[in-house]
């Protein structure tokens, strides 16, 4: 009942209350997103979603215009504090994770949950091995099992794998629990960046991501 009916209708209740104050700090940063560089305030980019469906995951710029796509070895977006990419406003956004927050009209449409799986980017699903597809069994999330207890410290392969274990335990008690850890986690802004594995450029070009 909780999978099938009861989360969404969460999910689409407490994305309508949190809209109104979402707007508000889009009034505060988005001037400020624009005027770094006089580029776009938001970065839309395709991502997988529920049973391998693309779709388009909105988030707030942290890069400078125009950015280079860098890639980590595994094939995951590079993340590091000290990204050239990064706008001054974009560091900060990201180590609040406040880049995240439109993703509530992702939530709305339907696209995304508030738990659930991170995306992967829709070329990922061609590196997936064995049963590592399933984790396109439920809408991808906001705020994960993988994003609560370890932020950017573990490899993508390892994300993956913890997907599949939130999707296998998958319950109210858990979401609740990762919802709340996922608090204290970006308040102490515990690994938000990750300095670890190595990056490779790309010859694509991204507007921050």
């Amino acid at each position: 009942m909780y999978r099938f009916f009861l989360k969404r209708v969460l999910d689409l209740l407490l994305a309508i209350i949190a809209l109104p104050f979402w707007l508000i700090i889009l009034v505060f940063i988005g001037p400020l997103i624009y005027f770094q560089d006089r580029g776009s305030i938001f970065y839309n980019s395709s991502r997988l979603g529920k049973d391998g469906e693309v779709f388009k995951m909105y988030k707030l710029r942290s890069m400078k215009f125009n950015s280079p796509d860098i890639r980590n070895q595994d094939g995951s977006t590079f993340n590091s504090e000290n990204d050239p990419r990064l706008t001054k406003i974009g560091k900060f956004i990201r180590k609040t994770s406040l880049d995240e927050t439109p993703q509530l009209l992702n939530i709305i449409k339907g696209d995304m949950s508030i738990i659930g799986p991170r995306p992967d980017l829709p070329e990922h699903k061609e590196l997936y091995e064995g049963i590592e597809s399933r984790k396109l069994e439920v809408r991808p999330g906001v705020t994960g099992y993988n994003q609560a207890y370890f932020r950017n410290t573990i490899p993508w392969k390892e994300r993956i794998q913890n997907d599949i274990y939130y999707i296998d335990h998958l319950s109210f008690l858990m979401d609740v629990k990762i919802f709340f850890k996922t608090i204290v986690s970006v308040l102490r802004r515990e690994d938000v960046f990750s300095e670890q594995r190595m990056a490779n450029k790309s010859g694509e070009n991204t507007y921050g991501q």
